[in-house]
């Protein structure tokens, strides 16, 4: 059971587990799911008076949204230290070669040490990435009515028009990150 854990699970197995996921939110009276959503329930536990939310708005999937989000923490936790994978993260020969050409030289954790450290954050290339990608990140979301999660696999699922807009806004944002931003910032 272990190892069927810690390794890598094939795409046919792996995917309709997943496309299950929101079949089952819905049957269960769940139609929303997202992770940005959670960040406005904790402000609103915090005390935000911007945020204030009702019984209702926990009952329409607050306290399911806070839940899905410790999952996510605390999955990812296990995932990455009592179910690691020992082997290194697979990268093709190409993806290694175009990483170089940009800088990046260290390929042995599950990210590059290189831009994803506490040294590399004090440098402006470091603060740029992370904090300006997590600010395009949030201003994305905020301004889709929210996250990949909740318009990828609830939003598709329930056939709208607005989740799938959204979804090619990601798709694009993620391509143009990629292949222009990312090159610009470690040239």
């Amino acid at each position: 059971m272990i190892e069927a854990l810690t390794s890598p699970w094939p795409w046919y197995i792996a995917g309709p587990l997943l496309g299950l996921f929101p079949a089952m939110l819905l049957l269960a009276g769940n139609r929303l799911l997202g992770v940005s959503r959670t960040l406005r329930h904790m402000c609103a536990l915090a005390g935000a008076r911007e945020f204030r939310t009702s019984a209702a708005d926990w009952r329409a999937g607050g306290a399911w949204n806070l839940a899905f989000a410790v999952g996510i923490l605390c999955g990812g936790f296990l995932a990455g230290t009592v179910f690691a994978n020992p082997e290194p993260v697979a990268i093709s020969d190409a993806t290694r070669a175009s990483l170089s050409a940009l800088g990046i030289e260290s390929f042995s954790g599950l990210v590059p040490a290189d831009l994803f450290s506490w040294s590399s954050l004090l440098t402006w290339r470091g603060a740029a990435i992370i904090l300006g990608g997590g600010f395009l990140i949030g201003f994305g979301a905020a301004w889709a009515g929210g996250c990949t999660s909740g318009h990828g696999l609830t939003g598709i699922a329930d056939l709208q028009l607005p989740s799938l807009v959204a979804l090619v806004g990601f798709f694009l944002g993620g391509f143009v990150g990629t292949y222009v931003l990312l090159p610009l910032l470690l040239a």
